[in-house]
């Protein structure tokens, strides 16, 4: 009787852990909506012109978000949210570093058009002879 009562015993905690097992799995859901926000980033970078401007944080924010689908595809919750919230955080960084490239850009052709007007301004202004 001990020894049937034993394992009893040791079947209902298997069993006990398994269910705890199961539920753990459940309770993790896949991050579709951090992964669809993430490719949203990515598209939004890409049309951004990060592509040529931030090359390596593009690059970056396009291998995350691949690796985040593969693990939601996998079922493996915990790694497909973190390399999803770090795409879109990175897909941000290089649409953001796409707009300061931008700008300095166009900084930099303000100041030579400046100088340009300046220099054509002096002439302009210095008695011929």
């Amino acid at each position: 009787m001990l020894i049937q009562s034993s394992r009893l015993h040791k079947g209902a905690i298997a069993c006990a852990a398994i269910t705890l097992g199961v539920a753990a799995c459940a309770s993790t859901p896949i991050p579709n909506e951090k992964i669809a926000v993430a490719k949203v980033s990515v598209q939004r970078a890409e049309q951004s012109g990060a592509p040529e401007l931030a090359p390596v944080e593009m690059a970056a924010a396009r291998d995350k978000l691949a690796r985040a689908e593969k693990a939601a595809a996998n079922r493996d919750a915990q790694p497909a949210t973190e390399l999803a919230e770090q795409a879109n955080v990175d897909a941000e960084l290089a649409e953001a570093t796409a707009h300061q490239q931008r700008s300095r850009k166009a900084a930099m052709e303000f100041d030579a058009s400046m100088q340009t007007l300046r220099s054509e301004s002096s002439r302009s202004s210095q008695p011929s002879q």
